[in-house]
């Protein structure tokens, strides 16, 4: 079954009824609370907990590892999303478990088993920088569009011209959160930082010549950013950004 708090009132109500015997329940109840597939114990809790499925890294792991955990979740009914998969694994995946869907530039598959809700009306805005900061990006996007996030995408818009990013500075003022994914010196996080008053994830990429020390450049220019209030994820980790501010929103929801 899967097992998120939306399926356990479903299935408590069923059992107040009268329309599920307990005996059936208690059947329901013992994939609880992980599945144990010798390589890897799959957390089926996880979605009552923290509200999303576990989420697959792809990278380091092979195809049949891939593949056994991603059908295990879509066995139980929770939604599927594999992150950091290259275009050889992912072929091999899609051929195996035709249903996942493939974002080659995201390096990203998933699946949608159940509904996935709405977290807020507001969206967020995902600014890159750059062109080459499109793949953390797209691999962002995807993760929000599985956490139920709405966004809109402000694409090539970094500080060597500034101008097209103030030309968007009303989807900016509008956002409920605004994710930054930047490379080189990182500084377009602390210029939008310092023009708007919701919360700010800052992304640092790996894009950038020599000097800019695969992404260390741009990761040191965001966490010592003068604009007050930024929060800063690791390297390249758009799926990270996109989990902070699922997280953001979740609690407003809640308040």
């Amino acid at each position: 079954m899967r097992v998120d708090e939306a399926r356990l009132t479903e299935l408590l109500l069923r059992v107040r009824s009268g329309g599920t015997r307990v005996e059936d329940a208690l059947a329901e109840l013992r994939q609880l609370p992980f599945a144990d597939l010798g390589f890897a114990v799959v957390d089926h809790h996880r979605a009552l907990r923290q509200g999303v499925p576990e989420v697959i890294l792809g990278e380091g792991k092979t195809v049949g590892q891939i593949l056994a955990i991603a059908q295990e979740l879509a066995r139980v009914g929770q939604n599927v999303l594999v992150t950091r998969v290259d275009e050889a694994k992912a072929s091999a995946l899609v051929r195996d478990m035709p249903e996942l869907q493939h974002n080659a530039m995201g390096r990203t598959c998933t699946l949608e088993k159940a509904p996935i809700a709405l977290l807020s009306e507001r969206k967020v805005a995902l600014v890159s920088a750059g062109t080459s900061d499109i793949p953390v990006a797209e691999e962002c996007a995807e993760t929000m569009r599985m956490l139920g996030l709405g966004f809109e995408r402000i694409f090539d818009v970094g500080v060597a011209g500034i101008h097209r990013l103030l030309h968007k500075r009303p989807m900016l003022e509008e956002a409920s959160v605004i994710i930054v994914i930047a490379g080189m010196e990182g500084a377009l996080a602390s210029v939008v930082g310092g023009l708007v008053d919701v919360p700010v994830i800052a992304v640092p990429t790996s894009i950038g010549y020599g000097a800019a020390q695969q992404g260390m450049t741009a990761l040191f220019g965001m966490l010592t950013s003068c604009a007050s209030g930024i929060t800063v994820v690791n390297i390249d980790n758009g799926f990270g950004a996109a989990f902070a501010a699922a997280r953001i929103l979740r609690m407003r929801k809640k308040a």
